[in-house]
């Protein structure tokens, strides 16, 4: 029996979601997969029970081909499709064409879940987007909105800002268990359901490999398929290929065991973790199916010894740095390419800059404290940046509602935003100054500082004082050098 699991009201998915992200893959070359025969490949999964399936706009046809099955056997499946838009200013009404976009190729009035992905947090423009997605949620064009590759910290930041999103889609594995950390903790306080990808490593968690010499001996860029090179650029930062083989001994012990694949335990041992509503299996449609050994998954049961022997192989790993989706924001650039190059040309600056008095230059975030009060929100002058005092404030929102660590995360990607706009890096912060409402806000607020500021390590003043506006439990303002000075 396929197991199934509600993650909205309404919307009611296969704990095995068919990821047609190998779409892309397949079509690197210029040359299109036939629509009407990949469509076709796509009933036999929904007649075994897997209905579900998890594309993207950038995934080459993906869209177009479920659009093209659903034209043939209407609404039999949940089609989970994701917005990735290049990093820059958007306005409402792109917001909306793109979405439509999705709308037209998926052959639907209204997607099931949009999933949205923003490439750096110091740009506050990803919280335009997802605002204006949200209206378009109010609207009908969207049932569900959710998230992809978010961090724990910035998730809890756009539920307590109001905008309710049912899921985040991750990387989680027995290689990758950052998901399990701060992540499921704020997945199951707020109830969103966590998608896992990458959960067979692109195939490398299978028999294929095990005492396999490593495949990227003649380096990562010659493997056959996108997401072997991913997924081998994530083994070599968990330890290296003859460390990964110890974990495969472990995985292929626990699968003879039970007569089931290595893929088998890998989801399962996923599946079984807190918060995880579903992971994702990618499929060559047409080329390479699963059906059943996916299927065998929900027969499978890891008893305790399985489970701590699968912990165990894991932890000798080296752990995958940062939180979940850094590797899209911050080296190590764990994607196919080792850097952004295959996902984006460029960044534009966060915020206005303007030149002021002789060897000066501003930036303005445009809040309307700004224009009343007659500040920039960060000056440079040489090597030095000094950022104002900054609040959770963007255009009329409060960000992060009353939680004191959601805001705090907020406003230090403001000043993250001025200082990069103006030249400089969050790295190159020397001193904080935090000012605080309430006094029992101290430690959620000192925890954020002490995420962001990990390694940096800054003169730091926190102080508790009267703040000024509805709703604001903490400012901060920054000092930088750029290049260390």
């Amino acid at each position: 029996m396929i197991e199934r699991t509600t993650l909205a009201d309404g919307l009611e998915v296969s704990r095995i979601l068919t990821g047609l992200w190998q779409i892309a893959d397949l079509e690197r070359s210029g040359d299109l997969v036939d629509r009407d025969a990949t469509a076709a490949a796509m009933h036999a999964y929904v007649e075994a029970g897997f209905t579900t399936f998890d594309m993207a706009d950038h995934y080459g046809s993906a869209e177009d081909i479920a659009g093209a099955y659903r034209e043939r056997v209407g609404d039999a499946a949940e089609c989970l499709t994701k917005w990735v838009p290049r990093p820059g200013p958007y306005t409402r009404d792109e917001v909306r064409a793109a979405v439509q976009v999705s709308l037209d190729r998926l052959n639907t009035d209204s997607i099931d879940l949009l999933q949205f992905h923003a490439w750096r947090y110091s740009d506050p423009v990803w919280l335009d987007c997802l605002f204006w997605l949200d209206e378009l949620r109010e609207e009908g064009l969207i049932r569900h909105l959710g998230l992809t590759n978010f961090d724990a910290s910035h998730l809890a930041m756009v539920l307590e800002t109001g905008v309710r999103v049912v899921s985040n889609q991750v990387s989680y594995s027995l290689l990758d268990r950052r998901a399990g950390e701060a992540m499921a903790q704020v997945c199951e306080k707020y109830g969103v359901g966590l998608l896992a990808f990458g959960t067979v490593a692109g195939g490398f968690l299978t028999e294929r490999w095990l005492g396999r010499p490593d495949p990227a001996a003649k380096g990562i860029d010659r493997l056959e398929t996108w997401s072997l090179m991913k997924y081998r650029r994530f083994i070599e930062v968990a330890g290296g290929w003859d460390r990964f083989q110890s974990l495969l001994d472990v995985v292929s012990k626990v699968s003879r065991k039970h007569g089931v694949s290595m893929a088998n335990v890998a989801c399962r041992y996923v599946l079984d973790q807190p918060a995880v509503a579903g992971v994702i299996v990618g499929a060559r449609l047409g080329r390479s199916e699963h059906i059943e050994d996916n299927a065998r998954v929900f027969a499978l049961s890891l008893d305790r010894e399985d489970r701590a022997a699968l912990d165990e192989g894991a932890a000798a790993l080296d752990p995958i740095p940062g939180d979940t989706g850094d590797e899209y924001r911050r080296p190590p650039y764990l994607t196919a390419a080792g850097d952004l190059s295959d996902h984006v040309e460029g960044f534009s600056s966060p915020y206005e800059t303007v030149d002021g008095p002789p060897g000066r230059r501003h930036a303005l975030s445009g809040t309307v404290w700004e224009d009343l009060a007659g500040f920039s929100r960060a000056v440079r002058t040489g090597d030095r940046i000094l950022v104002s005092g900054t609040t959770a404030t963007h255009r009329d929102r409060l960000i992060g509602g009353g939680d004191p660590g959601a805001q705090m995360n907020f406003v230090i990607d403001k000043v993250e935003g001025a200082i990069e706009s103006l030249g400089g890096r969050l790295e190159d912060v020397v001193r904080t100054r935090v000012f605080i409402h309430r006094e029992e806000d101290w430690e959620a607020v000192s925890r954020a500082h002490g995420r962001r500021f990990d390694g940096v390590r800054p003169a730091n003043t926190l102080v508790r004082a009267g703040l000024i506006g509805e709703g604001y439990l903490v400012e901060m303002e920054a000092e930088a050098l750029v290049g260390g000075g």
